[in-house]
């Protein structure tokens, strides 16, 4: 009570220090940096990973992008090369007139060559940058190309993906924002008994999430999804806190005289409750840190962190809100349209057995297809483009026209001899789905002495310490064909050089597929043993933390199991995020119900009774906290271009009222069910047995 009261007595200053502490998190805010690479969260001592360092270490390249030029007679081409070249942190740029002056036939080339970097009304050149794939730098030099280049020409490659997904994001999360509010707002004024207090809760969420996208500042960076996702979590999350509070008050207000006194009171009884609640919200977001693939710690991170600030806002600056509108509040009261509950509650008590059949029924296709959607999900990025981006568009055409879907770099090294290389080389154009091989074996082995070769294209394919080829694939980023062929390409260059190294996007996202496989199965058993400890800890019970989390991974089954029965394939990240996300934040349901249903029995209620009871009183709670996440997240789904976002707030949203759902329908039968073993195995409520058996002998 001491914190409570300090709060009530100093609540202009609290406000105050709120709205000043907006302006350092305003500027945090817009000084963080926002990674729109995936590949950066690898682990750093996976070979791709060091062979990236090497590649920009030893040889100054970092990003590679193909430009497809069209319709340009050869000597415009060579004047783009040049104004190309020009551009701030491209290192290189490959083209015919590399090797030859455009007056020299283009047939001196070998065909392969020529035939692959030239269709009938197209050519190709490769763009290297002194800068990595994803830093700021190497996307405004590919803005910078686009523009010189105009209509005619289309660039390729990760570093041209980054690029349109800032630019759609920063055009896009703004209005995630606006909707993910707008929603939220309207999904109170309909299920809370005032018109002016949903207004309240999101002025005072809405600084706490400024709070903290502006200590994101001290990461250094976050990642584009923990960006665009934090923002509407934590308001999804945290707005149950705030109605926490504001019926908190409301009941103390027709306890107490005085308002202030009243609020003192309900932010006692609010800050035992949010503190229980949001441990379980916190432990499933601190579960994704657990994750090697470490865009997980980044969103774990900024969410825990988000929680607990949105604990801390709900009762500190809300109340002080509250209190000095309380007036205004008291005359924009209006009855709930939430119906009593009573009624609904006996008859699903009623039907608990034809229940828990369903549920039994539901249960085994919902893990069937569960299992079967973290099979099928996709790990391109270029998917979660729309078809109308820059990047897109190059990547179709690249396909179309030149039939390459991806390419890959090898680092071999230098010391190792040439016939090796070569020998290496033919063996590797065997493999299934490989177009060419570029280096510079292959532009000798067309009778050009490598002395007579321009210093600057020999420094492009070979360092003093390493020799790098350019394998061109056609086979799909990410697919099981690419994986298979970096396999066998793997095979071979260690047979010549164990210390050669094969890097590029396909690589990775090889990498990447090992790495969140593994993931998933952790952080699903971290979060799942952390709420179960902090179920039995809060509820003092060893089976009830069984049944809770039984309930709500049914409900998770069955969110992540429809993408399968529907045929839709998911971002990669979206089922290892969304499977502790949904725990986390929808366990709280059961808690709520869980912990009314203990009091009831130990106040002598028979079982019926004391589920009926919890349920009828759950309910309004349940729904309105349901409704809340659902609001605050389907709006943004609905509207985003970008898949990731657009899928994982689907998923939330549908997450959300599967939950609402299940806790109220399944939870009450399973309650009634395992009754006698709840009683037996709850440390305060072994009472109940004791009790019977005592009336049972003395009969």
């Amino acid at each position: 009570m001491r914190f409570s009261k300090a709060v009530v007595k100093n609540r202009v200053l609290i406000l105050v220090l709120a709205f000043l502490l907006m302006i350092p998190s305003c500027l945090g805010m817009i000084n963080t940096r926002i990674n729109y690479d995936m590949l950066d969260y690898l682990p750093d001592d996976m070979d791709t990973v060091i062979g990236q360092n090497e590649l920009m270490d030893d040889f100054g390249k970092g990003g590679f992008s193909f430009i497809i030029v069209e319709d340009m007679p050869d000597k415009d081409v060579v004047k783009l090369k040049e104004k190309i070249e020009q551009v701030d942190h491209v290192e290189t740029v490959i083209w015919y007139d590399s090797l030859f002056d455009i007056s020299v036939p283009m047939e001196l080339l070998p065909d392969s060559i020529l035939n692959e970097f030239n269709t009938e009304n197209s050519t190709m050149m490769a763009v290297f940058f002194d800068s990595a794939t994803s830093a700021d730098i190497t996307m405004d030099a590919i803005r910078e190309i686009r523009s010189i280049c105009g209509s005619q020409c289309f660039v390729s490659g990760m570093s041209a993906l980054v690029t349109d997904l800032k630019d759609l994001c920063e055009e896009e999360e703004p209005i995630y924002v606006g909707i993910a509010v707008a929603l939220a707002c309207a999904t109170m004024l309909v299920f809370l008994d005032n018109w002016l207090v949903p207004f309240l809760f999101l002025l005072s969420i809405g600084m706490m999430i400024l709070v903290n996208m502006g200590t994101n500042y001290f990461m250094g960076e976050i990642s584009y999804i923990t960006k665009a996702l934090s923002a509407v979590l934590q308001l999804a999350v945290t707005m149950d806190y705030s109605i926490f509070l504001w019926h908190s008050y409301c009941e103390q207000r027709e306890n107490y005289e005085d308002h202030k006194e009243a609020m003192a009171v309900a932010i006692s009884h609010t800050l035992t409750s949010v503190i229980g609640s949001s441990i379980t919200t916190v432990a499933g977001f601190i579960a994704l840190c657990f994750m090697t693939f470490t865009m997980g710690m980044d969103l774990g991170i900024v969410m825990a962190k988000g929680v607990l600030l949105g604990v801390i806002g709900c009762v500190t600056v809300l109340p002080s809100m509250i209190l000095l509108l309380d007036k205004p509040l008291q005359k924009t009261k209006h009855k709930p349209l939430i119906p009593n509950m009573t009624k609904f509650s006996k008859g699903v008590v009623k039907c608990s057995v034809v229940l828990l059949i369903i549920f039994a029924v539901v249960l085994v296709p919902a893990y069937m297809g569960y299992d079967a959607t973290n099979n099928e999900v996709y790990y391109d990025i270029g998917q979660c483009l729309p078809e109308n981006m820059d990047y897109v568009i190059a990547n179709n055409k690249l396909v179309d026209e030149f039939d390459i879907a991806s390419t890959h770099m090898v680092l071999v090294d230098r010391t190792v001899p040439t016939p090796q290389v070569r020998k290496m080389m033919e063996e590797m154009e065997q493999v299934d789905g490989i177009k060419y091989i570029l280096s510079m074996e292959s532009i000798v082995g067309c009778r050009i002495p490598e002395e007579i070769l321009p210093d600057d294209l020999v420094s492009v394919m070979k360092s003093d310490k390493w020799e790098l080829m350019l394998i061109n694939s056609e086979y799909k980023v990410a697919s099981d064909e690419v994986n298979e062929q970096i396999g066998t390409l793997n095979e071979i260059l260690k047979k010549y050089d164990q210390g050669g190294m094969l890097i590029g996007e396909a690589p990775c996202m090889r990498d990447m597929i090992k790495t969140t496989a593994r993931d998933f199965q952790v952080v699903n058993a971290v979060s799942i043993i952390a709420i179960f400890i902090i179920i039995a800890f809060v509820e003092k019970s060893f089976s009830l933390p069984f049944i809770l989390i039984t309930v709500i991974e049914t409900a998770i089954f069955i969110n992540l199991g429809l993408p399968h029965y529907l045929g839709q394939s998911l971002p990669f990240i979206a089922p290892i995020c969304i499977s502790t996300i949904q725990l986390g934040a929808t366990v709280d349901y059961a808690i709520l119900m869980t912990t009314r249903y203990k009091v009831e029995r130990l106040h002598g209620a028979d079982k019926k009774a004391a589920v009926c009871t919890a349920l009828s009183t759950s309910i309004p709670s349940i729904i309105v906290s349901g409704m809340g996440l659902f609001a605050a997240t389907f709006g943004v789904a609905l509207y985003s271009n970008i898949d990731i976002i657009r899928s994982m707030c689907m998923l939330m949203a549908r997450g959300a009222v599967v939950s609402m759902i299940s806790v109220i329908l399944i939870l009450p039968a399973l309650l009634l069910l395992c009754d006698k073993v709840i009683c037996a195995t709850t440390f305060d409520m072994r009472q109940i047995r004791h009790c019977k058996n005592k009336e049972v002998n003395s009969k």
